[in-house]
């Protein structure tokens, strides 16, 4: 699978022909928050390669490991969160595609790289369309979220077109509609605010590298130009913190959460970070997750409730969870001018 820059922006009629759909897709969430749903979900994500790079066997034998006693504390977790509508990754990703569809005039179909709603059924629903636009509502490439659900889509679509919305971490009306989201939620009490990324193993980000030759090999390589930076998590997440910090003039840092395993992780981490910030004296913690374009575990449980209460025993009074953009007003008016946008707008893939 290769991704080109389309530079034909009339091959296909716009949206009035109706030959374009858009397919939303996010990571995935079980299908109930009990334990064999979990376990299913958490076999079915962790035994794709892009999640643990690593020879079938080893990877068998490790996931099996996992799915022992981990899908237990994981759906209480779930159950801490879960709505009357279900998870709320699903359902809010579901309403944010229902924007699109409404502002866009497009057909929209909405679908999960893991678990239900399945890949191939959404496609499905599009009709006849003769090019699909892939909306991954991931703002930072990662070979773990972006590229495996590219090949995901591109397998189930037969014949037809794929274009693919790039990684939008640095884009200006993200910026801008992301900056005045976090303007409206920041507390003025608020004393500092932590920008917190989903973490990845080191190796994930080497691996990225077509260069082979810059990531993590100094300490400035984030800021020091490089083609690697097209595929490195790690410098988009930085990227965003400075472009959105610059908009609201408050203290900050960044911590990378959500650690699976041992291993050399990217680092700090935003328990690390929130633990040093409570014992400097920050009381008031504001925490944003600019990689989460809807709200789920690792923001509503992970950093609402676990870090919370991790801030307070470290001496904090309150930490404040700003929210994703969700399905704001705003964001969907971006969401779906994309979604019509030119060709040149977008990547295509060739399989």
């Amino acid at each position: 699978m290769t991704l080109e820059k389309s530079a034909d922006t009339n091959l296909y009629p716009n949206s009035d022909q109706g030959r374009r759909g858009i397919l939303v897709v996010n990571l995935g969430s079980p299908e109930t928050p009990h334990t064999a749903a979990v376990r299913r979900y958490l076999n079915e994500f962790l035994m794709d390669p892009h999640v643990l790079a690593m020879p079938w066997i080893l990877r068998r034998l490790i996931v099996s490991a996992i799915i022992v006693h981990r899908p237990r504390r994981t759906a209480r977790a779930y159950q801490r969160i879960w709505k009357d509508d279900g998870s709320p990754l699903v359902s809010l990703t579901s309403s944010v595609a229902d924007g699109i569809r409404r502002e866009s005039g497009l057909p929209v179909a909405m679908a999960m790289r893991y678990g239900k709603p399945l890949v191939d059924a959404a496609i499905n629903t599009l009709g006849n369309v003769d090019e699909v636009v892939l909306m991954a509502l991931y703002p930072q490439h990662a070979d773990s979220t972006r590229t495996t659900t590219i090949e995901k889509v591109a397998s189930a679509l037969g014949g037809k077109r794929l274009l693919v919305l790039p990684p939008y971490y640095d884009d200006p009306d993200f910026l801008r509609v992301f900056g005045t989201h976090v303007k409206k939620h920041l507390p003025e009490t608020a004393e500092h605010l932590l920008f917190s990324y989903h973490g990845l193993p080191e190796r994930h980000i080497t691996s990225a590298d077509p260069t082979k030759s810059h990531c993590l090999k100094t300490g400035s390589c984030c800021v020091t130009h490089s083609m690697a930076h097209a595929t490195c998590y790690r410098h988009q997440c930085f990227s965003t913190t400075r472009a959105i910090s610059a908009l609201i003039g408050i203290d900050h840092s960044q911590g990378f959460q959500s650690r699976l395993r041992p291993g050399k992780w990217l680092e700090p981490s935003s328990t690390q970070q929130t633990i040093m910030l409570a014992r400097q004296g920050v009381r008031r913690l504001a925490v944003v997750c600019p990689g989460f374009a809807v709200d789920n575990l690792e923001t509503l449980e992970e950093i609402g409730e676990q870090l919370s209460v991790t801030f307070r025993k470290a001496g904090g009074k309150e930490l404040i969870l700003i929210p994703a953009l969700n399905d704001t007003p705003e964001w969907l008016h971006v969401l779906s001018q994309w979604a019509n946008g030119p060709i040149d707008r977008f990547q295509e893939v060739s399989v």
